[in-house]
């Protein structure tokens, strides 16, 4: 399905705005969760618009560049240390808050990828798998993506032993298995289990 054509049917139900909001790193062991917000100017189709996780590293990048230049972006950025204070699920409730704070527009309905946000006083949708209906929420997901894949390659110069270049924080077994040789850097995060199981107290 043209996921442009389901964002025309929301505001054909009477909204004159709409934007999506998706995140990225929610599920990693290491580094910033990311969500961005994304607003698409009057008449704009962009060809190949998909869930981030469908695309390659290319494709992402060269979309990121399409959207960045037909749309309002928003992104919101919380760090480990924060993660670690407030818990996963708080804290990327805060960054997707912040996307839409920094999107530069107002909107007159938010549609999100199953994230209810309450400190937004704002009309919104929580859609399942929002990232693969909605061409809004689809292209959150990629800004979000390539924004916090972008992060982790400046974290691998500094921490490369871990391959944050490759993995970008998620668990795979090379990130594991690095985790288990050196133990947690400054950017691991220290409330998940598997980071918080190598820690000597």
């Amino acid at each position: 399905m043209n996921l442009f054509a389901f964002d025309e049917a929301v505001l054909a139900q009477g909204y004159s705005s709409i934007a999506g909001i998706d995140e990225a790193g929610r599920g990693c062991l290491a580094g910033p969760v990311v969500a961005a917000c994304v607003s698409f100017r009057d008449n704009v189709f962009i060809e190949g618009i998909k869930d981030s996780k469908e695309l390659t590293p290319e494709q992402r990048e060269s979309l990121f560049e399409k959207i960045i230049s037909n749309a309002f972006v928003g992104v919101g950025v919380i760090d480990v240390e924060l993660i670690d204070r407030l818990n996963i699920v708080e804290a990327t409730r805060l960054a997707m808050t912040l996307a839409y704070k920094n999107l530069g527009r107002k909107v007159e309905l938010l549609l999100i990828d199953a994230v209810s946000l309450p400190d937004l006083k704002i009309p919104q949708k929580a859609i399942i798998k929002g990232d693969k209906k909605s061409a809004s929420i689809a292209s959150a997901s990629i800004v979000a993506k390539v924004t916090r894949d972008r992060i982790m390659k400046e974290y691998h110069k500094k921490y490369c032993q871990y391959g944050f270049d490759r993995h970008k924080g998620y668990a795979t077994k090379e990130h594991l298995k690095a985790l288990k040789k050196f133990g947690p850097c400054p950017i691991h995060r220290k409330s998940f289990s598997p980071v918080r199981e190598l820690m000597l107290f």
